[in-house]
């Protein structure tokens, strides 16, 4: 840090002392939800994890982990592990999603960065291909951030350009999407004036082209593809407002417009992707984009027949899943982050560990130390990867690697070496997103299993322990009604839920180094996970800095 006057320096906490082993576990992947069969937190037994919830109610408590809550912009955006764990490790919340394009796209950063600089390569003899949902919805995409990439990349020198849009009618009104169409129309149009060829290639409806999620159905992808690479869909206009205007006429809504193509005058695609394209999915919000994301970056892809695979450049808007490295190349890093809660405890003299299995490695490092690689100080930190099984789906070994990371855990906490040593237990996530529900039932249990074993070695050195998780999945299997009802399929079978959620999360704290007196506060209703870092700096001793969140805790005499 370069600001005059700042340093790393820590006060003391007025009455909770240093010098205790804090182990602090991550739960990924484990909400809190109604018990009922889809709850594999509630069906498995996790005799541990259920003693601290019902054993002291001024040491257990919910904190939110989705939304605004980890910076993304709605109540109803997921949380997910990177998110997460950045709020977890950084003590405040940054813009992340939506409101990290508009930063990139307002100070022009977007376009400095390796990502654009890595499609920008194909405008020379290329067409710069953008596929999304066109919408002012702003829940997985924005119209204005289309219009700014646009004109952007003509500035840039973008030659020639095609748009595959994608109707909304779920986030909007139903039928907007013709309003939305004659905008990027217009646009198209001006860009058209400076004598950049750009047009609208493609279309069809969110629902049924291109934007599926958790793997639900490979042929919205395919319908997606058909249309965008290969420039063959069942219908063919010579413009998009037409295509809308008379594809809603025969009883399509916006959500579920079939496949459409636009076509010249000799009835040819106007667009399809073709060797030294390059491509971008400009949605910011994950779920929708991983799987043509996958169609797109996969050489070894087989979920249906490509038929034809271009070699392209591709880079989503932002990176879509944190544990894929998927897409590899992205237009918007995720946002930086300074003085990170393990930044500031080495800078004062906490020795750390942390350990995770490959899937979530990165996450109790990399990502808890506000996506910065490597260690703040070598002699002061040890980072531990085990291993996680490959060539297998999580729900045939559910286990995952929970009592390797366990054992490394107890063997840092008991060698005394460390202050503060943290894992990341990723089963209910990783086994949550297989749908299975048995397995994760196991995941579940083994997870209990290895907080047991933690917690036992923290026993052993009378030390402080902060069990928590980084958002839902596990606690509830199954798709529901706005009611809350099970749905069912045609043929009348649950409809399985794979995806995170929008519960709470669980934290606890205990332990015999716990100070007599401390509590969970009651003033603070809406934490989230952004106020356990100041928690966290509290049980080591110190006050956490002033423009952290605040701690969820306090001393009573």
């Amino acid at each position: 840090m370069g600001s005059s006057g700042f340093s790393w320096k820590l006060a003391d906490h007025p009455k909770l002392p240093k010098g205790k082993t804090v182990a602090l576990v991550v739960l990924d992947g484990w909400g809190e939800a109604k018990a009922d069969q889809y709850n594999c937190i509630h069906i498995a037994e996790t005799p541990v994890m259920d003693s601290l919830k019902k054993g002291a109610p001024e040491k257990w408590r919910l904190v939110r982990a989705h939304g605004t809550a980890v910076g993304l912009p709605t109540e109803d955006d997921m949380g997910n592990s990177e998110v997460g764990h950045n709020a977890l490790g950084a003590g405040r919340i940054f813009a992340q999603g939506a409101k990290l394009v508009d930063l990139a796209l307002a100070s022009g950063k977007i376009y400095d960065g390796p990502g654009f600089n890595y499609i920008k390569e194909c405008f020379a003899s290329g067409t710069l291909h953008l596929i999304g949902l066109l919408s002012d919805g702003g829940v997985h995409s924005r119209l204005d951030q289309l219009q700014l990439l646009l004109k952007g990349a003509g500035e840039r020198g973008a030659k020639r350009i095609r748009v595959h849009i994608l109707t909304d009618g779920r986030d909007v009104l139903d039928g907007s999407s013709v309003g939305f169409v004659e905008t990027l129309e217009n646009d198209l149009a001006e860009i058209r004036a400076k004598g950049i060829d750009a047009q609208i290639a493609s279309g069809g409806g969110r629902m049924y082209v291109t934007m599926d999620r958790y793997e639900n159905d490979w042929n919205v992808i395919k319908r997606g593809w058909d249309a965008q690479v290969l420039g063959e869909a069942p219908h063919k206009f010579k413009s998009a407002v037409e295509a809308v205007k008379a594809l809603r006429a025969t009883g399509a809504n916006d959500q579920y417009l079939p496949p459409f193509v636009i076509v010249d005058d000799s009835g040819k695609a106007v667009g399809p992707i073709v060797d030294g394209d390059a491509v971008v999915t400009f949605n910011f919000r994950a779920d929708r984009m991983v799987m043509i994301a996958k169609s797109l970056e996969y050489a070894d892809f087989d979920k249906f027949d490509r038929v034809r695979v271009p070699k392209i450049r591709y880079a989503g808007m932002l990176q879509y899943d944190g544990e894929l490295k998927l897409p590899s190349n992205y237009l918007v890093s995720p946002p930086e982050i300074e003085r990170t809660s393990g930044e500031y405890l080495v800078h004062n003299g906490v020795r750390t560990f942390a350990c995770s299995e490959t899937v979530k490695f990165g996450h109790v490092t990399f990502f808890w130390n506000g996506n910065r690689s490597g260690y703040f100080n070598p002699e002061m930190e040890e980072y531990v990867e085990i291993p996680s099984d490959v060539g297998i789906t999580f729900n045939v070994k559910p286990n995952m690697k929970a009592i390797e990371i366990a054992e490394k855990a107890r063997d840092a906490i008991l060698s005394r070496k460390f202050d503060q040593v943290r894992v990341n237990l990723p089963n209910g996530d990783m086994v949550g997103h297989t749908g299975d529900i048995e397995a994760t039932i196991v995941a579940c249990k083994a997870a209990d299993q290895a907080v047991k074993m933690i917690l036992d070695a923290i026993e052993q050195v009378g030390g402080i322990f902060v069990v928590t998780a980084d958002h839902g999945n596990a606690e509830d299997m199954v798709k529901r009604s706005k009611s809350g009802q099970p749905l069912l399929d045609k043929n009348g079978n649950i409809q399985i839920l794979t995806s995170h959620t929008l519960e709470p999360v669980p934290i606890a704290i205990g332990g015999p180094g716990l100070a007599p007196g401390v509590r969970f506060r009651k003033d603070v209703p809406q934490g989230g996970l952004a106020n356990v870092a100041a928690t966290v700096m509290n049980l080591h001793g110190f006050e956490a800095p002033s423009d952290y969140e605040q701690t969820l805790i306090e001393v009573v005499d």
